[in-house]
Parts: structure tokens; C-alpha cells; sequence
């Protein structure tokens, strides 16, 4: 099945009001790149990024699952809408690990970001040690299993991006052959899942995606797109990255 590709970035705890140039020069980009872009930026940044660059998708880094209430420090799906936000990343590796969030609190989360009208890109993927013992598939498969949303209703709007922990910001990257085994594992899932809606379903990678790796990557069956940290943060590394996904 054909499905368009989208290019995520996911500029963590960087971003400050000198660097929305960078979000414009992106969507400026995306208007010919062929394949959907979107930055997921810090929630202080959202709403002057969407003023800076309209029409061009800006998303949450994270979302709590409750409509409102006593959450210090934490954003709901009303209030990423509000900013002007259109999609969120849930359940990242850097929030699992340093957070504590759970595959439960991730499924909430998912559930509740798409039943408020966000686009979701829920995050999954195995440390060093899970890979090291031969334990990456079915580990990132149990992570999935436990982490989907009950439904989803239209498979555009949701994407998961398998994201080895080990790659993250290490400069290591899988094997083409890793990703494939690991992507195909996880359609097989989704399907299993959810029918042909997990046919439509996109698999992004993410885990030092770059200028220099990306055709690679994103020439695998069933990698649809990529979840880009560090070389999102300015576009003259992330271009070359969507220009790749064409």
C-alpha cells in the first residue's frame, strides 16, 4: 500500500524565540517537498510558531490525558488546540525513561490527544541491552500491543514511530535489514490490530536520522517517514532530510 510519507521533527527542550526563523524556513520548504512535514516543538514555542508560519503543522512534544484539573506543569489536548497545535508525539523514550510514564499512560494519552482532534505519533523501541540479548522484536512488540489506542478511527491521523533507544543521539543507526525486520513486525501488528485501517497506519523511524542516512532508511518496506531529533533543529540539516523522503 502506497502512503504518503511524513518527516516529524522533535526539537525536545531546545527552541527560543530567535530560532522561529527555522520554522519558517522548514515550512517554506514543505509547501514542494512531495511528503508531510510537521515540527513538534516546546510548548512555550507553539503559539508564536503558528503565527510565524501558518497553515504549516506544529505539534505537541506531550499531552496529558485528562481534559483539565490539578496537573501542575502539564498541557491537555484543549490546550495544545488552542496554541494551535494539530498533532503531539506520545509516549517518547526520554519521557518513559526520565518521566516514568507507562505503556498505560501512553494508550490514555494516545486516546485522548486523537479524541480531541490531535494527530498522534506515538513513540516505541528497545534499549541496548533488550537488542544486545535478541529481544528487540518482541519486546517492541509487547510495548505496542500495550500502548494502542482502543480505536482509531482514521489511520491518517496516527502514526508510530519505532525509535531504538540505543540510536537516539548516538550517531549509531540498525542495520537496513534491523529496520526492515522490525517495521514488518510491527505492520504485521497493526494489522493485526486494527484490519485494513492498519494498513493505512504509518511507521516512521527515528534514532540519528540525517542528511547522509535518510534515502537509505527510507527506501526500507514499511518505513514511512522519520521522527528527527537533533538534525531538525535547523533547516539546513533537516531539508536535505525531506528532501530524501520524496
Amino acid at each position: 500500500m502506497a502512503r504518503r510519507k511524513l518527516v516529524a521533527g522533535n526539537w525536545k527542550m531546545h527552541g527560543l524565540a530567535a530560532d522561529l526563523a527555522e520554522v519558517v524556513a522548514v515550512s517554506n520548504a514543505a509547501r514542494t517537498a512531495g511528503c508531510d512535514v510537521a515540527l513538534c516543538l516546546p510548548a512555550t514555542l507553539i503559539e508564536r510558531a503558528v503565527r510565524a508560519a501558518p497553515g504549516f503543522p506544529i505539534g505537541g512534544q506531550d499531552v496529558h490525558q485528562a481534559d483539565k484539573g490539578a496537573h501542575t506543569g502539564c498541557v491537555s489536548a484543549a490546550m495544545l488546540l488552542d496554541a494551535g497545535a494539530s498533532l503531539t508525539i506520545v509516549g517518547h523514550s526520554e519521557r518513559r525513561e526520565a518521566q516514568g510514564e507507562t505503556d498505560a499512560n501512553v494508550k490514555a494519552k494516545a486516546e485522548a490527544a486523537l479524541l480531541a482532534g490531535l494527530d498522534v505519533i506515538l513513540c516505541i523501541g528497545e534499549s541496548d541491552a533488550v537488542r544486545e540479548a535478541g529481544a528487540a522484536v518482541p519486546t517492541v512488540l509487547a510495548q505496542l500491543d500495550a500502548s494502542l489506542p482502543a480505536s482509531v478511527a482514521d489511520p491518517s491521523r496516527f502514526s508510530v514511530a519505532y525509535e531504538p533507544i540505543w540510536a537516539i543521539g548516538t550517531g549509531k543507526v540498525p542495520s537496513v535489514g534491523d529496520i526492515g525486520e522490525m517495521h514488518s513486525a510491527l505492520r504485521g501488528r497493526l494489522k493485526a490490530a486494527y484490519g485494513e485501517a492498519g494498513d493505512a497506519i504509518r511507521i516512521l523511524y527515528g534514532g540519528s536520522v540525517k542528511a547522509s542516512n535518510a534515502a537509505e532508511i527510507f527506501a526500507v518496506e514499511d518505513v514511512d517517514g522519520a521522527l528527527v531529533g537533533g538534525a531538525s533543529l535547523n533547516a539546513t540539516d533537516f531539508l536535505p532530510i525531506i528532501q530524501a523522503a520524496r
